[in-house]
């Protein structure tokens, strides 16, 4: 008579685990950042259509790292998700703590029952109202939350950009300095990454109620090449491009509904049915990525 097969639970726990893991550190990293007027997201991405970086409600955002088809899912969820609560209560009810707390369960409940974990990382990012502080929630393969003060990196080679992370970041800095610091602990001692490797958005205090902006390759260039001495001016140019006020309350620009208008997003609406992620500039030296590759 053949003995059942068995393995005990830890080791099936750590075979997921481990999974999960290197499925995850196939991807390119992302990292959300605090900086003086709200929280940068920078994410190492050389698509123009799939996303890594959304906007979930007003001041929420949302990030993910792994395969694409994965964290899309969670993404949608959190739009419903958050819509519903927004619609049922108030807009001030929808938090990021509540949302990554529902992403940890999804998440731990898949790592526990089902044969294949998610093979992701997300990011949950609110930026605080006036007076309020940032929150980043860091959200793991097993559900595992992490409330981080500072930063939080997913995906990639997470240790050594961690590493070069607090060696050079400043808390208040400001959004050209902050970008310049994440960029370099992207690209590492051996890469020079440029604005058309990234995917970059904000969640600012300066777009007014709807927070979320996501920037063009050519504003990303312009504030990775500003002198410090230039940054107000390339401050004024941003808010010109996006047609929303600058830090001193006039309006300037036409204020168009293009992709890098984050108070607009007519692209990706908060709707019930959840947004539809705008396709960004195409670059024809872009390489091809299917939506289950890790990115």
């Amino acid at each position: 008579m053949s003995m059942p097969y068995y393995v005990s639970p830890e080791q099936v726990m750590k075979d997921r685990a481990d999974y999960a893991r290197k499925g995850i550190a196939r991807g390119r990293a992302l990292v959300g950042a605090i900086y003086a007027d709200g929280i940068a997201i920078v994410a190492e991405n050389p698509s123009n259509t799939l996303r890594k970086v959304s906007e979930i409600y007003d001041r929420i955002a949302f990030g993910g790292v792994g395969r694409y088809n994965e964290f899309d899912q969670l993404r949608v969820a959190g739009v419903r998700a958050a819509d519903l609560k927004g619609y049922q209560y108030s807009r001030h009810d929808v938090d990021a703590r509540s949302l990554a707390n529902n992403y940890a369960q999804i998440l731990g409940q898949i790592f526990t029952h089902e044969m294949k974990p998610m093979e992701i990382e997300i990011l949950v990012a609110e930026v605080g109202r006036t007076g309020m502080p940032e929150q980043l929630f860091h959200i793991l393969y097993d559900g595992t939350v992490m409330d981080e003060k500072r930063f939080s990196v997913l995906g990639g080679d997470a240790d050594a950009i961690t590493g070069r992370m607090n060696s050079t970041w400043t808390a208040g800095a400001s959004l050209k300095a902050t970008l310049s610091t994440v960029t370099a602990a992207l690209g590492g001692p051996d890469r020079s990454l440029k604005a058309e490797d990234l995917e970059v958005a904000l969640l600012t205090r300066l777009n007014g109620r709807r927070c979320f902006q996501r920037l063009t390759d050519e504003q990303v260039a312009l504030l990775l090449r500003a002198e410090p001495a230039a940054e107000s001016t390339a401050t004024d140019e941003l808010g010109s491009e996006s047609g929303r006020p600058t830090e001193s309350g006039s309006p300037t620009g036409s204020g168009d509904t293009s992709e890098s208008s984050g108070a607009t997003e007519a692209a990706e609406p908060t709707t019930s049915s959840g947004p539809v992620e705008p396709a960004g500039d195409e670059h024809s030296d872009s390489p091809p990525i299917s939506e289950a590759d890790p990115i």
